[in-house]
């Protein structure tokens, strides 16, 4: 179990729980430093904060923007933001429009393939509309019966030439690191062992990531094995970047627990200092 945890999601966005009960989960499995970062939206920092102070931790404000990169799609963290700040919420005001019309582009497409009333079923999970995605879609499909978790269910359906796959315009990579630093935040690429592209690409993305001026990558997540740590900890250290650590955090059976993924090599630069936070002296100790 770690003390940090830089990236996690609560019904904001996609998670299955409230922001303040993912703080509450959080220090109850002894987080002590959390970042809430919903996809592309910041409405739920005010509440995470003062569950936090609640809890005794201390809470990174973050936020997990969606990029296009190519045939690819990324998510760029950031991590101490102002959430305030017009430049980022102008930006992400901008690449969640538009995200109903794909959801019901979505449904047509699994309808085609005899799954009815998808819409609706992914509409039942969302608990900010706004915000409808794929991982909505996932929960419902899953329910169905139609796969029997939910990674199954993103490969058999939710992936690009899979029915239920609608691709959307986000944020392009250099945008999003602009947003982030103009709020004073920093910028780190997100899980990058889940994009499915080989090393030399994830070498060149990585070099221009750092080209546009992105100040650090997830090395510890919950989808990384001991071999993929030690390869982006090796590339942050390559090109001189924090190395983060994050569970993914969504709600129990998608992806890690809230502080369960692997530690950071001894040589890496924990992206904490450049935060500048240190950790809080208690945190409750019992799993609700």
């Amino acid at each position: 179990m770690s003390p940090y945890d830089f990236h996690c999601h609560s019904t904001v966005s996609d998670g299955m729980l409230s922001p303040t009960a993912v703080v509450e989960r959080a220090a109850a499995r002894g987080v002590r430093v959390l970042a809430l970062t919903d996809h592309d939206e910041l409405s739920g920092l005010a509440e995470a904060a003062t569950a936090a102070r609640q809890c005794g931790i201390h809470l990174v404000n973050g936020v997990e923007i969606s990029v296009n990169w190519g045939k690819h799609t990324l998510h760029i963290v950031g991590l101490g933001i102002d959430p305030e700040h017009a430049v980022l919420r102008d930006g992400l005001q901008r690449i969640r429009s538009g995200r109903t019309e794909r959801a019901q582009q979505m449904a047509a497409g699994l309808a085609k393939v005899g799954i009815e009333g998808a819409f609706e079923g992914a509409m039942r999970f969302a608990d900010n509309p706004d915000m409808i995605g794929r991982a909505h879609f996932a929960r419902f499909l899953v329910e169905q019966g139609r796969a029997r978790n939910l990674q199954a269910v993103f490969k058999k359906y939710l992936t690009p030439g899979k029915p239920g796959y609608v691709p959307h315009l986000w944020a392009t990579l250099p945008e999003a690191i602009e947003w982030l630093h103009a709020a004073g935040g920093l910028a780190i690429l997100a899980h990058p062992g889940r994009y499915d592209m080989g090393k030399k690409t994830m070498n060149e993305l990585v070099e221009i990531f750092t080209r546009f001026g992105g100040d650090g990558i997830e090395v510890g997540t919950a989808n990384h094995t001991p071999d993929l740590v030690a390869r982006f900890a090796r590339l942050a250290e390559s090109f001189d970047l924090w190395a983060s650590v994050g569970s993914d955090f969504h709600g129990q059976g998608h992806y890690g627990d809230l502080g369960q993924f692997p530690p950071l090599p001894d040589y890496c630069k924990p992206v904490w200092q450049a935060l500048g936070v240190t950790l809080p002296a208690e945190v409750p100790a019992t799993l609700p």
